[in-house]
């Protein structure tokens, strides 16, 4: 093979170099970059990969000839190598395409990090708001109870009227309790006189009772002496 060939055949390693860079080896993206290989989705007819290789075997074969044939060399190389240029370009925008979506998708993940990173701070925040709200919240009660208490204080009297009706109250207090005092002795007092009373008036009556007593009889013995007197004089 010679120099030309071989150089040929060196910037076609070099394609299939950049295709299989371009193409990360996953099985799932293998029926991909096969595709994209022959270009069997975006072409019709005979696939490109196929046509550059039979442009890249006739000039091989035509090389390998020990006739003098540079013309006919050098059209079969010219023409290999313009449908290598032709299959190269295509490559080119790929390769750039497959770059462009990487540095799109570690763009994105840094702005889904970073969106995530804020979310959770926005939790947080959220969180820490909550807590302050509850005891904003707990905070206006308590004011609002103070409030309250402070305007019922105010509508209290003053504290030296406050005592001085307590002491009016008291001195109230003490009178009544003096009288009441002295309304139970005298009810005492009075129950004792009615109790002295209720024994004189017993006593009065068992005395009236004996004197009713004494006087029956005496006047049943003076009739009893009088019967006996009329008696023997009626017999004479």
């Amino acid at each position: 093979m010679s120099v030309k060939a071989r150089r040929i055949s060196g910037r076609l390693e070099t394609v299939v170099a950049k295709v299989n860079y371009a193409f990360d080896p996953v099985d799932d993206d293998k029926i991909i970059r096969n595709r994209l290989l022959t270009r069997t989705t975006t072409t019709r007819g005979e696939p490109p990969l196929k046509k550059l290789q039979k442009k890249f075997t006739s000039f091989v074969l035509e090389v390998d000839k020990d006739e003098e044939n540079y013309n006919e060399c050098g059209k079969l190389a010219k023409a290999f190598l313009q449908e290598l240029s032709t299959f190269e370009i295509p490559l080119l925008k790929s390769q750039a395409v497959v770059e462009a979506n990487r540095r799109e998708k570690e763009s994105f993940n840094e702005v889904k990090d970073e969106t995530e990173r804020q979310i959770t701070q926005a939790k947080t925040e959220i969180e820490d708001l909550k807590k302050q709200l509850e005891e904003s919240k707990i905070d206006r009660q308590h004011k609002e109870e103070c409030e309250t208490i402070r305007k019922l204080i105010s509508a209290q009297p003053p504290r030296s009227e406050t005592e001085k009706v307590i002491n009016e109250l008291n001195k109230e207090i003490a009178e009544l309790e003096a009288e009441s005092t002295a309304s139970w002795r005298l009810l005492e007092l009075r129950k004792k006189q009615f109790a002295l009373l209720l024994h004189v008036v017993d006593e009065l009556q068992n005395t009236m009772e004996d004197e009713q007593k004494s006087l029956v009889d005496e006047i049943r013995t003076a009739l009893d002496d009088q019967r006996n007197v009329t008696e023997p004089m009626s017999v004479d």
